[in-house]
């Protein structure tokens, strides 16, 4: 039984293999996991297991955690020892600044990061043209799932919000992981390109699906420098939510700088991804002026009291 070809899931499948192949792909992949292995090296050197109790991560979260440093390194060893067996240059571990201050952010940005980790692997599965490649990559991908599903749970989020994890494009998960990279130099160039930011307003409220209001902080400004938008160009914030791939129109609220929607759509939930687009339908690349950014959204009335 075939999909419809008017459903809405249809463009979110699959991304066109990058140049340089599998090669490339495993090497963004090592890009990846260097980054999660330096992150949770750095946390448990930095958080003694006291603190993580003091927190409210009581045992053995702690002992998980150096678990999950030692999937992340594994997963390093693998792919830097698939590339050099055939004969493709690996990338090497870069310089790194995360904004963790104390065991909660660190725990808070682990989620995010094993959340994009998830993104990447599944986006980049139908890429892959060699099978053993891609069941290790499935491999993977399954663990990266049980460390965001535990990190989760340990935050008093669902494990599991929604029925269908979100694919990710190489630029949209390069764009993410490019916050974090703040120096060094590697002996392989990636074909990716990474988006302008997009920057949420804070706001003291958690974010619900079919009420919230989203603000972009100072996206119309950066759109218009950086490519022209004027007032009048449709501008739309996309979010990626499972398979789905949902557009908001936005607007520009009184000072003339940002954008903003007046409510997150319906049928969105968990860890879901936003970009600004130019066109209401097509949410390639070559229409995104920036993103993504992430939220966590939950049902009307699920949001933590």
């Amino acid at each position: 039984m075939g999909l419809s070809t008017a459903s809405p899931i249809e463009k979110r499948i699959s991304f066109p293999p990058p140049p340089g192949g599998d090669g490339t792909i495993l090497n963004y992949a090592l890009t990846l996991e260097y980054l999660e292995r330096t992150f949770y090296m750095e946390g448990l050197a930095n958080y003694s297991q006291a603190e993580f109790v003091a927190a409210g991560f009581p045992d053995p979260f702690y002992t998980n955690l150096k678990e999950i440093y030692v999937d992340e390194q594994t997963h390093v060893s693998f792919l830097s020892g698939a590339l050099t067996a055939a004969g493709v240059t690996p990338t090497v571990e870069l310089v790194y600044c995360f904004p963790a201050t104390d065991p909660l952010s660190f725990v808070t940005l682990s989620s995010v990061l094993e959340g994009v980790g998830v993104s990447a692997y599944l986006g980049a599965a139908a890429s892959i043209a060699n099978k053993d490649y891609l069941t290790a990559a499935g491999s993977i991908l399954t663990v990266e799932s049980r460390h965001s599903s535990y990190i989760r749970a340990a935050l008093a989020e669902s494990p599991f919000p929604f029925p269908f994890d979100t694919p990710l494009d190489f630029n949209e998960v390069y764009s993410l992981a490019a916050t974090f990279i703040c120096g060094g130099i590697s002996p392989v160039t990636l074909p990716f390109k990474a988006f302008p930011a997009l920057t949420l307003q804070c706001t003291q409220y958690y974010y619900e699906a079919n009420r919230s209001s989203v603000t972009f902080h100072d996206a119309f400004a950066l759109a218009s420098s950086t490519f022209g938008i004027t007032s009048s160009t449709p501008v739309y914030a996309v979010f990626f939510s499972g398979l789905q791939q949902l557009p908001v129109r936005v607007y520009i609220p009184q000072g003339g700088k940002d954008y903003k929607i007046s409510a997150i759509p319906a049928g969105v939930a968990g860890m879901v991804y936003i970009v600004l687009s130019t066109s209401a339908t097509d949410f390639g690349d070559e229409n995104i002026i920036a993103g993504p950014a992430i939220l966590e959204v939950y049902a009307i009335g699920g949001a933590p009291r």
